[in-house]
């Protein structure tokens, strides 16, 4: 049954943390979905170093550089020029790291693509200078860890304050089928206590989505760590 345009939603906020490949993905369906129907787009930040965080460890915002979070930083100090800003930047910084394998989470590599990509190098020294864009990374974070009690990225927070994490695909769908997606996302949320539909992986499957990550698995420079599912 096609859907009323009418009937979607105007925008929708978007978590994401640009270490992770899953929400990179995703990222690209929504704008595409941005492009076909108008859909607002509005980007906030989630951290996985925080919420993956064992007692051992310093919070993201109390060391120097941290590689999601200090990358965050450097969004935030940008989204304060506009969204536009920040979703060039994410867009950028998720091409160099998952498409183009960049270690956009080294500074200096970092410093330096923001030259090649338009703004002053010095951006990123900037925002690390400034205290208040560790607050607005940590301000989001908090919003959909706390509020909405989101446990990783990609997360959707919709008009009528509903979440959703996902949809998780790889490669990205483009096309009407983003369209449909959609579609199908949104339904989602008529069904307040629908909590989980999973597809099994198979082997096929894994390696699969392993050669759709080979630049993220080749440019990393850690081993990927997640708590349980709540």
């Amino acid at each position: 049954m096609a859907v009323d345009p009418e009937s979607r939603p105007e925008w929708v906020e978007f978590f994401f943390d640009p270490m992770c490949p899953w929400a990179y993905q995703t990222s690209i369906w929504i704008r595409e979905v941005r492009d076909r129907t108008g859909l607002e787009v509005r980007w906030r930040f989630f951290s996985l170093e925080e919420i993956n965080r064992t007692e051992a460890q310093k919070h993201p915002w109390e060391r120097d550089w941290s590689y999601g979070f200090g990358q965050m930083r450097v969004g935030a100090l940008l989204r304060r020029q506009g969204n536009a800003q920040v979703d060039r930047w994410y867009a950028e910084v998720g091409r160099a790291f998952h498409v183009e394998g960049l270690k956009t989470h080294d500074a200096d590599v970092h410093r330096q693509l923001l030259g090649q990509w338009g703004w002053d190098a010095a951006l990123l020294d900037e925002a690390l200078a400034d205290p208040t864009t560790a607050d607005e990374v940590r301000a989001d974070h908090d919003f959909a860890a706390v509020e909405k009690a989101a446990w990783g990225v990609p997360t959707l927070v919709f008009p009528d304050g509903q979440a959703l994490f996902g949809p998780v695909v790889a490669p990205a769908v483009l096309g009407a089928e983003a369209e449909r997606l959609w579609d199908l996302v949104t339904g989602w949320t008529e069904f307040a206590h629908l909590y989980e539909l999973q597809r099994p992986k198979r082997a096929d499957d894994l390696r699969h989505i392993v050669s759709t990550f080979r630049p993220y698995l080749d440019a990393r420079s850690w081993q990927s760590v997640a708590n349980p599912t709540p």
